[in-house]
């Protein structure tokens, strides 16, 4: 493997950029929750547009040690050298470039931090320093580029519009002055108006609160005066007069002249000169106290009538200028409103030429959220190949693959290959194994020798059979199997002389009416046999014959007939199977296969169970279960499965038949 260096540049990514002013650019501000910032940063970090950047700036889009640095090899025109230089498809080459940087560049956040690590790999140390540092630089000043493009995209448009609303305010002004002109509509600006709508008084609502303030003075006024006139117009001192600094003097003066002359009233008559004197001087106070007391009551009922007269004035212009304001106010509801679209319009106005100069000056700022951290080293060693991890890796991997390989194979694998793959697989009761009979050695002559491994095999089944029944090993039974050549002739011929050994009488039948093959054990032909018997022939002696080193009796299958399924449909077979166990103890037939015949489940039905014969490693699971599954519908009785032609050495587990008679000794010497 090329060696590999990897050189790794630090930046930071905040959330929100530094506030140098209080303004606002376009962009809305990031929460603190807002974890889809982060991921948008990671995405951006891994841009194909940020990768073609980089690529132009390192000047890698026109270099072809670049492309093949990394054994990028293409037949387009843009990669056509002349003179070691390329000369077209420059926008190719540079899209190819950014998808090799991208390639072998990794951004890898710090878990719990603002930190994230860009890193380059190549197999130039310094190329991976540039790449990295580039990398950083671009993605801050893109950062910067896209916000600067942003805000001039907002100042743009606000400038735009605030165009098209400063003809409408234009527009709603010049509406508004040529309606007020239209109807004489006067109107003065409100004093300490703080806020945005514009709030104006007209002169006839100014002069009506004035005058009618005036009134409310003008008619407290007469009110006063009316009271002081009333007071003195009904015959007591008014209180005007009381005040009066003359009359009061005057009085006072009487009041002594009074005293005087109650004095002299003692000592003398009222004719005493002195005393008519004094008398004269009151009745001359009496008359100036009468004649001031006379005019101040005509001064204050020219007062009252005064009063009274500037009332009723003051209260006819204020009605004729109730008239009037009422006349300007229906006069000013169309005023009103276009008064109202003025006002609209110059807030949206002020509002949008606020925002304008706010961005105007955030986006001069040109502040940045991202910073670097640690700029890229030249890295000292590889970072790949680490010959360690590599080799822990694929040791670690062959154990895996190969695992897995014989899983797979395992469950690919069907055929039945143990002994307890008949139960597992089969859901059978294993009634034994029997092992493969050398290719040179025929079974017949297996069975002659009592020691040999195929007699102990049957003679195991032949016990386990004997559990299968109340009454021991049945009196008749069938030898099936799925399809042709899986050793049930074998294992009918064993089990027959096994059971004969035992000192039973055994009669074998060759069930199989298509292709008989029992005949062959006795050198005789199958010109007479169990068709015939099943096509009406009652002769039974004449059917079978001896097989004398077997010390059983057979009868062949007869003249193969057209159809054996159509002679097996009657009663005949159950009648030929009472009668030879009044002669025998025991029936044995060789069945045909399952699969593709109907005879195994028409015979099966006539005997009281059946042996299945599977053979080791040549039959899938599937077929047998199928086959099976025919027979129990047919509603026969199974005793169990033998296992034929079985092989210890293929075996998955520990089977074996090398402990017997003469263990240890070669097979030539066993026989």
């Amino acid at each position: 493997m090329t060696p590999k260096y990897t050189a790794s540049a630090t930046v930071e990514i905040a959330r929100e950029a530094s506030k140098v002013t209080e303004f606002q650019g376009v962009e809305r501000e990031t929460s603190a929750l807002d974890q889809e910032f982060y991921q948008t940063q990671y995405g951006l970090l891994r841009s194909r547009a940020l990768a073609e950047r980089v690529a132009n700036q390192l000047g890698l889009v026109d270099d072809p040690t670049f492309f093949q640095r990394f054994k990028f090899h293409s037949e387009a025109p843009a990669f056509r050298l002349t003179n070691n230089r390329y000369t077209e498809g420059r926008g190719e080459r540079q899209r190819f470039a950014g998808t090799i940087l991208l390639k072998n560049l990794s951004v890898n956040p710090t878990r719990l931090s603002r930190l994230v690590d860009i890193a380059f790999t190549c197999p130039d140390p310094n190329l991976s320093v540039r790449v990295a540092n580039a990398w950083a630089e671009n993605f801050i000043q893109i950062n910067l580029d896209r916000k600067i493009q942003a805000t001039s995209y907002g100042r743009n448009l606000l400038q735009r519009q605030l165009a098209q609303q400063k003809e409408r305010l234009d527009t709603s002004q010049r509406q508004l002055v040529a309606y007020a002109s239209a109807q004489q509509i006067i109107n003065l600006p409100a004093q300490g108006n703080g806020g945005t709508a514009t709030v104006e008084r007209s002169i006839v609502a100014d002069d009506l609160a004035t005058l009618n303030t005036v009134l409310g003075q003008a008619t407290a006024d007469r009110i006063q005066a009316e009271a002081r006139y009333q007071q003195g117009g009904r015959g007591g001192a008014s209180a005007e007069a009381l005040r009066n600094a003359a009359i009061n003097s005057l009085r006072q003066r009487r009041a002594e002249l009074a005293s005087d002359y109650q004095r002299l009233m003692v000592q003398f008559e009222p004719g005493y000169p002195a005393a008519q004197a004094i008398q004269s001087q009151i009745t001359n106070l009496d008359q100036s106290i009468a004649r001031e007391e006379g005019r101040v009551s005509g001064s204050v009922e020219a007062e009252y009538r005064e009063a009274k007269q500037r009332e009723e004035g003051l209260q006819a212009r204020v009605d004729k200028l109730k008239a009037d304001y009422l006349d300007t106010r229906r006069r000013s509801i169309q005023y009103n409103i276009y008064q109202q679209e003025v006002d609209t319009n110059r807030a949206l106005y002020d509002g949008l030429l606020q925002r304008y100069k706010e961005i105007g000056v955030a986006g001069g700022v040109g502040v940045n959220n991202v910073s670097v951290v640690d700029p890229a080293d030249v890295p000292q060693k590889p970072s790949s190949p680490n010959l360690l991890l590599n080799l822990a890796v694929a040791f670690l991997g062959g154990l895996v693959l190969g695992g897995v390989a014989a899983f797979a194979l395992e469950q690919i694998d069907e055929a039945i290959a143990d002994p307890a793959e008949i139960e597992r697989r089969l859901g059978l009761p294993l009634l034994g194994s029997v092992p493969k009979v050398p290719d040179k050695v025929s079974p017949r002559d297996e069975l002659l020798d009592r020691k040999s491994d195929l007699v102990d095999a049957y003679l195991a089944i032949n016990t386990n059979l004997g559990f299968s029944t109340n009454h021991g090993v049945p009196r008749s039974l069938s030898i099936t199997s799925t399809r042709p050549a899986e050793g049930k002739t074998t294992t009918a011929v064993s089990l027959a002389t096994t059971i004969a050994r035992s000192g039973k009488t055994v009669i074998l039948i060759d069930g199989d009416m298509r292709s008989p093959s029992v005949h062959q054990l006795g050198g005789v032909g199958h010109d007479r046999g169990l068709s015939n018997f099943l096509a009406g022939d009652d002769a039974v002696d004449s059917l079978v014959f001896s097989i004398g080193d077997l010390d059983i009796d057979a009868m062949t299958a007869g003249p193969i007939p057209p159809n054996a399924a159509e002679l097996l449909t009657g009663d005949r077979l159950g009648r030929l199977i009472a009668r030879l166990l009044e002669t025998y103890d025991h029936v044995v037939i060789d069945s045909p296969p399952v699969m593709g015949l109907a005879d195994a489940p028409l015979i099966a039905s006539q005997v009281e169970g059946v042996v299945y014969a599977v053979e080791s490693h040549g039959i899938r699971s599937s077929l047998v279960r199928t086959a099976l599954g025919r027979l129990t519908n047919a509603n026969a009785r199974i005793f169990g499965g033998v296992l034929t032609k079985f092989q210890a050495s293929k075996s998955h587990y520990g089977y074996g038949y090398d402990y017997g008679y003469d263990y240890g000794k070669p097979r030539s010497a066993k026989r």
